[in-house]
């Protein structure tokens, strides 16, 4: 898991600028509601007045509201804040004693709206007692009707002065936010009483509140964009790493290692996996940051908010969509563990078949082949269905838990505006952030698809990445040398992991510069796991493997094979050219370094026969040539690089008696002074083998020449007469 996580603090500086940006983009979104609720609330609804407090007043309409101000001190006090200037007083100078003024502005505001049959309601609750002791007479009441009527009322009047007091009892115990929005709508009016354009403050306050709405949106596009451009670059360069870091440990692995992982697991590990880890990087690593952020954002700017009592009907949309998230998680989760090894499956069958087409055909498998495939394709594909569908039915339902929250909010906030309790802003701004905590919650439920199999893929990589490697380079090599030109075998013993028995016993014998040591033996006697132990594709259980006198395991594995020519049992050839196959082993070579290497393996005429020649192209696997070709460019290969050490893995099988016989001879002239192995299972190649060695079940069971083994070696006896005659048999010891 380090590993990977390495990979991504290779761009911390990248992720931590995608960070802020986020963070950004987020502050940016939360601002715009608030902008929407300011822009109804005071720019159209209170014509661009933000306080109730009026900056200008008429003088006439100062003495209205200091006639409802009862105490004169507070009068006093009030008009310390103003200036009279031509006939308007103007605010200097803000103090708390002017909230004294929030109630005589509604008063003003409920009183110069008043209708006669309002008044005519007012007159029931008055104490009419004045009116029976004279101070107040009919005609006196029936003037005040007709002020109402014409809209002049006179605040001086006893009988409006009256009216005025018992108001002033009946509005002082409302909500205050009614007191405060009548206040609000008489301030407007006084703006307009003493002059003021009310109508271009409206507008500068609208152009100013939108211009900053629009300064946020464009730096929230610009954040996103600069986000999504940079978490691809991040994500693409993870994946990048991750799948070279992938491929070196798994050129890293010995056979053992490949044991555990299937050639079609390691591939899909490589691709698909490191496309599933880059998905959830590229997109939903904004989503795992943007998300909460809107998120407790949004729920901390509602709870700000006018009307945040309604903060229950978020709780209920949030619990409905939790339970919903776990439920599906719940349900799909157990499928994301099961559709990796799914897809691995299908590749595996996938590549058996490509590989393997020839055999298929010749034993006409093809309906059974096809079979076996659909199963594989349709176990993949009733999971990847089950696992769709579950998630198709998310959205819907998002989408009406998202409408009904809406509709459940209008419903309930139409009530309150209409109670003067919220106002039609506000309301609009509770709908965005509840609107906004629910994206967030529904885009944690989108990556809530995505994460589970890209944390299975992850882990999957991982593995491959955390494998421990069981032939590693010493910590300390020792150089081979270039003296006592031999490899040596000394009381070696192998057995592979997990095996009950060894799969070699006790294995001694030296092989020296200028000879030829060939290996037979019975198929599964152990002559391929011996020739492995000497470039290390596995290390010995027991024993010593010795080159030049010098423990393999004590020497740099690069080194080791550097002065290795292996050929191995499966002729295996690499897309390109013959040219760039035969030189394999070099980055840059000579012009006509290929020339005698392909002479050496009689691979030469057919060569030349190609339309092409050399420059012709090998297809993959080198489908195109046939099998004894790709043997005489794997031993060119081989004899190009002109090591201390040959390795023939059973590498003449495929080559005719003739071809096989040319090969041995010109072999033999130019390898006089390297050390050969020849591992076989034809008599005639290795019969001219300095020393034969015959393997039986894991152990030596006879060592000499032809001749020797003819008559010592029962094994070696019974092979040799079941694929050669008597004469041709003395005829090749002679």
């Amino acid at each position: 898991m380090s590993k990977l996580f390495g990979l991504l603090f290779k761009k911390a500086h990248v992720w931590l600028v995608i960070i802020v940006l986020i963070v950004g983009q987020a502050f940016c979104e939360l601002e715009l509601p608030g902008y929407t609720a300011d822009i109804v609330n005071v720019g159209i609804q209170q014509s661009g007045i933000t306080s109730p407090i009026p900056e200008k007043i008429a003088q006439s309409e100062m003495e209205k509201l200091l006639i409802i101000v009862s105490d004169r001190w507070y009068e006093e006090e009030i008009l310390e804040c103003y200036s009279l200037v031509d006939g308007v007083y103007v605010l200097t100078e803000y103090g708390d004693i002017l909230e004294e003024l929030l109630l005589p502005l509604a008063i003003v505001y409920f009183t110069d709206n008043m209708t006669e049959e309002m008044f005519t309601g007012l007159e029931q609750g008055v104490d009419m007692s004045e009116l029976l002791s004279g101070l107040i007479t009919e005609e006196h009441v029936e003037n005040v009707r007709r002020m109402i009527r014409v809209g002049e009322i006179d605040y001086r009047d006893p009988f409006v002065i009256l009216i005025l007091q018992f108001v002033k009892t009946q509005i002082k115990d409302l909500d205050p936010a009614i007191i405060y929005q009548s206040a609000l709508l008489q301030a407007r009016q006084e703006h307009i009483n003493a002059g003021v354009d009310v109508d271009k403050m409206q507008m500068e306050y609208i152009y100013s509140a939108g211009g900053q709405m629009i300064m946020y949106a464009m730096f929230s596009m610009f954040a996103a964009v600069l986000t999504t451009f940079l978490a691809a670059r991040a994500a693409a360069f993870f994946s990048r790493e991750a799948r070279r870091k992938t491929l070196e440990k798994i050129l890293k692995f010995s056979n053992r290692e490949f044991d555990d992982f299937s050639v079609a697991s390691l591939i899909t590990r490589c691709t698909n996996d490191v496309q599933q880890v880059q998905m959830i990087l590229a997109f939903g690593s904004r989503m795992l940051i943007y998300a909460p952020i809107m998120g407790l954002g949004a729920f901390f700017k509602v709870m700000r908010q006018d009307g945040s009592d309604m903060g229950w009907v978020i709780g209920l949309a949030v619990g409905a969509i939790l339970i919903l998230v776990v439920t599906l998680f719940i349900v799909a989760m157990p499928k994301f563990n099961k559709i990796q090894k799914l897809i691995d499956r299908l590749n595996l069958i996938s590549r058996e078949i490509l590989t393997g087409l020839p055999v298929i055909r010749a034993f006409s498998r093809e309906e059974a082949e096809k079979q076996r495939f659909d199963i594989a394709n349709m176990d993949l594909t009733k999971v990847n269905i089950f696992i769709n569908r579950a998630m198709a039915t998310m959205f819907p339902t998002m989408m009406f838990i998202m409408n009904g929250v809406c509709v459940l909010i209008i419903w309930i906030g139409a009530g309150q505006i209409n109670e003067a309790a919220m106002r039609v802003g506000d309301l609009m701004a509770f709908i965005n952030y509840t609107m906004q905590i629910i994206m967030a919650f529904l885009m944690l439920s989108m990556l809530s698809v995505f994460l589970p199999r890209a944390i299975i893929s992850y882990r999957r990589i991982a593995q491959v990445l955390d494998k421990t490697i069981t032939v590693n380079n010493p910590q300390k090599p020792i150089a081979i040398g270039d003296s006592h030109g031999s490899v040596e075998f000394k009381n070696v013993s192998f057995r592979y992991h997990n095996a009950e028995e060894n799969a070699l016993n006790n294995i001694s014998f030296v092989s020296k510069a200028g000879e030829t040591t060939a290996i037979i033996g019975s198929t599964g006697s152990g002559k391929t796991t011996l020739i492995n132990l000497i470039p290390r594709f596995f290390d010995v259980s027991e024993g010593e493997v010795l080159v030049n006198g010098v423990n393999v395991m004590n020497v740099r594995m690069e080194d080791l094979r550097d002065r290795i020519g292996y050929v191995s049992q499966k002729a295996v050839l690499f897309s390109g050219s013959i040219r760039e196959n035969i030189l394999y082993a070099f980055d840059e070579a000579g012009d006509d370094a290929h020339i005698i290497p392909s002479k050496i393996s009689q691979a030469e005429e057919f060569i030349l026969e190609k339309e092409n020649g050399y420059d012709e192209e090998i297809s993959q696997g080198g489908t195109n040539i046939s099998g004894g070709q790709k043997q005489r460019l794997s031993i060119a290969r081989a004899i190009a690089k002109n090591p201390d050490i040959y390795i023939f893995d059973d590498s003449f099988s495929a080559l005719d008696y003739k071809t096989d016989s040319a090969l041995r001879k010109a072999l033999a002239d130019s390898v006089k002074d390297k050390i050969v192995l020849i591992v076989a299972q034809r008599i005639s190649t290795i019969m001219r083998a300095d020393r034969i060695i015959v393997l039986d079940e894991g152990e030596i069971v006879g060592v000499g020449t032809h001749s020797d083994l003819l008559e010592a070696c029962e094994p070696y006896r019974q092979i040799a007469y079941s694929q050669l005659s008597r004469e041709e048999l003395e005829g090749g010891a002679a």
